[in-house]
């Protein structure tokens, strides 16, 4: 979609370059959103996490865990989405 649009990006392999802590602590404040909302229900499970823990916890696991994250994700400059479905990506492009 990004690239028919010939939007310039740099994509981020989340199974090998995962997310610090510190970074989805800036992605989630861009996102107005908490770790509980960005945790991926059925993957949380699979650790054992309810999504009610601390945000701190929430965030260490998802850190140390990737496939905790829902995505994708698209960040630019103070702004990010979380692009599901793709077609938000859409508007948020306009």
């Amino acid at each position: 979609m990004l690239n028919d649009r010939g939007v310039s990006y740099t994509l981020r392999e989340y199974t090998t370059d995962p997310l610090s802590a510190s970074e989805l602590r800036s992605v989630l404040r861009k996102l107005n959103l908490t770790a509980k909302d960005l945790l991926r229900t059925r993957e949380a499970k699979k650790h054992d996490l309810s999504g009610n823990e601390p945000e701190s916890v929430l965030i260490e696991h998802m850190a140390a865990n990737p496939k905790l994250v829902n995505r994708p994700i698209a960040v630019d400059g103070d702004r990010a989405l979380l692009a599901r479905p793709a077609e938000t990506l859409d508007d948020w492009l306009r």
